[in-house]
């Protein structure tokens, strides 16, 4: 394998499941799938893992059973569910697979619970539903002939302790939370790779040293005498780095001198920002004892820094306001799968034509190919963890299990300059008084800041926050003086965050002398608003303020944005991007069509004049 048979990463079409890690083959399993509930959870004892079976109906795979979009459309109570699907020998030599190769079937995600078969042999498990995973289907792949792929999902509505984000765990939507997503709702597809093939990516870069750095993941320990070569170009093709070097271990860290950064005078050009989001296409081979290809794999990167400081947010060492939107990610037919990938891309589209410059993804771990449209396009990303609702030893592990491989999966995409661990005490109500709960917060701060100390981390954002490198207020205060009373100047932010906040909860937890850094940190309201205009809804809807018309509802919004523009904030982040189910407080609704025309929309946003 060469790297002249692989697509170009950031040239692709955004329908690739895993954008920054591209091969020149690989085989969409998406589509029909056989499809069975099984409320009683008899499958595993009565054997229906077993080839041969008859579903009982079909679903239109990763669409989840709750939506319309798959066929099923049943929203009920279904802890498991059974999916099986016939791969052929054709699309497993389309997925590059040859006599002595391995035939991976990688999950985008499965929620919650997953167990997958080939021809009635366990291939794996995963726990965790918004996270990736990879099974190894090679002994059916050897017999070169059709092998019947069966999945299991378990994802008990009931329980409080696993990872659900928005799903509710009533039989129907109430207030904030919104229908299930059961079983396979992100894209399935087959992979061959080499033996010893490249298994993850993880890009980083550092500005003032003129670095990048890659930590390289193989899928086992590579003989001797391999080694790894590492390309990286810019759009037009020319080489900016590259280097060649021994690898020994299955995990290894490759520095690349990045020359063209040691210009301090022209260095900026090569920044990735909103403004002007400039992507590096990268190659990385694996080579043999004798230099021959064993496996190459294509990628991208952005060369950006994020950090905090004189309480701005930063990118890339000057301050850049947070002009952020808070995103659902929920679709009316398809619920937390994008209904096509062109979605995800007229998604990133709308947010910035709204004027935005930064989305917060709430309770979702998104699709990566939304991610790659925010790195290909210019938008920055609030990555945030779909919350438990209880607090056990069993809630603080899956937690971070699940958080882990959720950081693992996206660190190297440029657009992300947050991660959010806790929302709202969601999982932790009574972190004001119970020092267990307080630890845990403090724990998945330093956590994340041990995988990734490349960016900023909210401890829990809204209130109640522990050590943190920004400082999140959530008010939903409608009336524009007494809102922009709270925020006007330094004076007037700090006697917000000083006490008791908007909701009723301390902003601060922890004493400054026990989170030194949080008392200078910059502030950003990052919800607000959350007004209501929706005449023509099918079902009753709310929100935080509800207006009487579209003139009102323009006014409110200019209120609400008005009191915060321009005071001593370092930024907003506006709730919400669409009207979702009941929560109809979207600047569009739920088909994603502006309620004012675009361009009023951006003034208000922009804060442009009149």
């Amino acid at each position: 394998m060469t790297t002249d048979a692989l697509p170009r990463a950031t040239a692709q079409t955004g329908t690739h499941p895993r954008p920054q890690l591209l091969r020149s083959a690989w085989t969409d399993l998406s589509g029909p799938w056989g499809f069975e509930h099984d409320d009683h959870d008899a499958g595993v004892r009565e054997g229906w893992a077993r080839p041969g079976r008859n579903a009982a109906r079909t679903i239109v795979v990763p669409f989840p059973p709750e939506s319309d979009a798959s066929g099923i459309g049943e929203r009920g109570h279904h802890p498991v569910v059974w999916y099986r699907r016939t791969v052929t020998l054709d699309e497993v030599r389309a997925a590059g697979w040859q006599p002595g190769m391995r035939l991976l079937v990688r999950f985008g995600a499965v929620d919650y619970r997953a167990t997958v078969w080939a021809d009635g042999a366990m291939l794996g498990e995963h726990e965790g539903g918004h996270t990736p995973f990879a099974v190894d289907a090679t002994g059916a792949a050897r017999e070169e002939k059709p092998f019947e792929l069966v999945v299991r999902a378990e994802d008990d509505p009931l329980d409080l302790e696993q990872p659900r984000g928005k799903q509710d765990w009533l039989p129907e939507p109430h207030v904030i939370w919104y229908d299930r997503t059961t079983g396979i709702w992100q894209p399935v597809w087959l992979e061959a790779v080499p033996e010893t093939s490249i298994d993850r990516l993880g890009w980083s870069s550092d500005l003032p040293a003129a670095r990048v750095s890659l930590e390289l993941a193989l899928s086992r320990r590579p003989p001797a005498g391999t080694s790894v070569r590492v390309r990286i170009a810019d759009e037009d093709g020319e080489e900016l780095a590259a280097v060649t070097q021994p690898v020994r271990s299955p995990r290894a860290r490759i520095d690349l001198p990045v020359h063209a950064l040691q210009n301090g005078q022209g260095y900026e050009s090569m920044l990735w920002s909103p403004a002007h989001p400039r992507l590096l296409d990268a190659t990385v081979e694996l080579l043999d004892a004798s230099g021959s290809a064993i496996d190459a794999a294509a990628s991208y990167l952005g060369l950006r820094s994020v950090s905090a400081a004189g309480g701005r947010f930063l990118l890339n060492d000057r301050p850049h306001p947070v002009i952020a939107v808070l995103e659902q990610g929920y679709w009316p037919g398809s619920h937390l799968a994008a209904p096509s990938a062109d979605a995800l891309r007229a998604e990133v589209e709308l947010i910035k034509a709204l004027g935005f410059t930064t989305v917060r993804v709430h309770q979702k771990i998104e699709d990566p190919r939304f991610l790659f449209w925010a790195d290909r396009l210019g938008l920055l990303v609030w990555e945030e963890m779909p919350s438990a609702y209880a607090f056990s030893a069993t809630s603080v592990e899956r937690l971070s299990r699940e958080w882990q491989e959720a950081i693992e999966r996206d660190r190297s995409h440029p657009c992300i300059v947050a991660w959010v661990p806790v929302n709202e005490s969601w999982g932790v109500q009574h972190i004001a008084h119970d020092e267990r709960q307080q630890q845990l917060v403090r724990a998945l701060f330093h956590l994340t800041k041990a995988l990734d100390d490349t960016r900023l981390v909210i401890s829990n954002d809204g209130w109640e926050h522990g050590d943190s490198d920004l400082l999140t207020i959530h008010d939903y205060e409608q009336d524009r003086e007494r809102l922009a009373a709270s925020y006007r100047d330094a004076a007037a932010i700090e006697r917000t965050a000083a006490g008791i906040g908007p909701a009723g909860r301390r902003i601060r937890l922890l004493p400054d002398a026990a989170a030194p850094g949080l008392a200078d940190a910059p502030v950003v309201v990052s919800e607000f608003g959350g007004v209501t205009w929706a005449p023509d809804a099918p079902i009753a809807t709310w929100g935080y303020g509800v207006a009487s018309s579209a003139e009102d509802f323009e006014r409110r919004l200019r209120d609400v944005f008005g009191a915060l523009h321009g005071g001593a904030l370092a930024g907003l982040c506006y709730t919400q991007l669409t009207d979702t189910l009941q929560e109809a407080n979207g600047l569009v609704d739920e088909h994603r069509r502006p309620k004012l025309p675009l361009e009023v929309l951006r003034a208000i946003v922009t804060d442009a004049p009149r």
